[in-house]
């Protein structure tokens, strides 16, 4: 499931996804999730270029984009750069190549096999909300960050 793409740019072709700016990488997080809410504020934070947009999953783009590449919301999140989608692990290694700087070092974790880091990756998405708990749709984010939501 890393990279999820069919082809690049494909969801341009598809009439059921909203059209979007992708000139930045989309990052389509759980809105609901307090670790995925969590997550899109660090990002956000840290993403001083603004190289970055972000959508919640279940906003009319997150959840046609997750229909185009038959991903479940429970499954995991969607990185769309470049016209390419990532999930899991691989999305990851991405977001911190496009981020750039200090954060370009994470990268080392390639040397992990992909099996093991998606299979903990997908232990800690299947027991997100159980350990990390569900909250109103982005109230993690301050009222600014919400406005750099597509």
């Amino acid at each position: 499931m890393p990279e999820v793409s069919r082809s690049r740019f494909s969801y341009r072709d598809d009439r059921s996804v909203p059209a979007f700016d992708d000139s930045r990488a989309l990052f389509v997080f759980d809105g609901v999730c307090v670790l995925c809410s969590g997550s899109a504020s660090w990002i956000m934070r840290h993403d001083r270029k603004a190289l970055l947009n972000l959508t919640a999953a279940q906003g009319a783009l997150g959840r046609a984009l997750y229909t185009h590449y038959a991903i479940e919301m429970d499954e995991s999140y969607l990185l769309i750069a470049d016209g390419r989608a990532y999930s899991a692990s691989r999305g990851y290694l991405e977001l911190f190549r496009i981020l750039g700087g200090w954060y370009h070092i994470l990268r080392i974790a390639v040397v992990v096999p992909e099996r093991f880091r998606d299979w903990l990756y997908a232990l800690i998405a299947r027991n997100r909300y159980r350990w990390f708990g569900k909250t109103d749709y982005c109230v993690l984010l301050t009222p600014e960050q919400r406005h750099r939501l597509l």
